[in-house]
């Protein structure tokens, strides 16, 4: 298995990690932005619901693959523990927020607040990974060989979830032509 430090060698899988993470980000973010659109209708709960299980789920994988994955290389990496350190206690806060969401219905107290705050703090803490901490990984870690074992274990964690595959649209150039062939 190749090593997640930075190297010359590139993986054939044609996957970027941080591409990868980033579409995830702009995925759950439309789904918030649709929930939002949502709250707007008397007669939503049961897309409301339907819609805040999707992601709860997107981003119960998401995390899981920065916290077992991502985060692991990244903070041998770089040095910068204050970044790694807001970046789990950020996670933390979200799932706190996921789980009384997955325990809650549309008609209870707060449930659009929960979501609203929900997606807040998401929206807060993909522009810091996108802006800061990202950035230091690219330099600092093989992104194609990262990219490779976050794609496999989303791919793993989703089934457990019944979640479908994530479009390959947004991950990179060279997946779209390997589609084509």
């Amino acid at each position: 298995m190749p090593s997640p430090t930075k190297s010359s060698a590139k993986s054939s899988t044609g996957t970027d990690a941080i591409a990868l993470l980033v579409a995830d980000h702009k995925s759950v973010k439309a789904l918030f932005q649709a929930f939002e659109k949502l709250q707007e209708r008397e007669d939503a709960d049961d897309e409301k619901k339907e819609l805040v299980d999707r992601i709860c789920s997107e981003l119960t994988v998401h995390t899981t693959i920065e916290e077992e994955i991502f985060y692991p290389a990244v903070r041998e990496a770089i040095d910068d523990e204050d970044l790694m350190d807001e970046a789990d206690v950020e996670h933390a806060s979200a799932k706190e927020l996921i789980a009384q969401l997955e325990a809650a219905n549309p008609g209870d107290d707060q449930y659009d607040a929960k979501v609203t705050v929900l997606g807040e703090m998401i929206d807060h803490h993909a522009k810091e990974e996108e802006g800061e901490m990202f950035p230091k990984a690219r330099k600092a870690v093989d992104v194609e060989a990262l990219g490779a074992e976050l794609a496999a274990r989303k791919a793993e964690l989703a089934g457990e979830l019944g979640l479908a595959e994530p479009p390959k649209r947004d991950m990179k150039k060279s997946s779209a032509s390997r589609a084509s062939k």
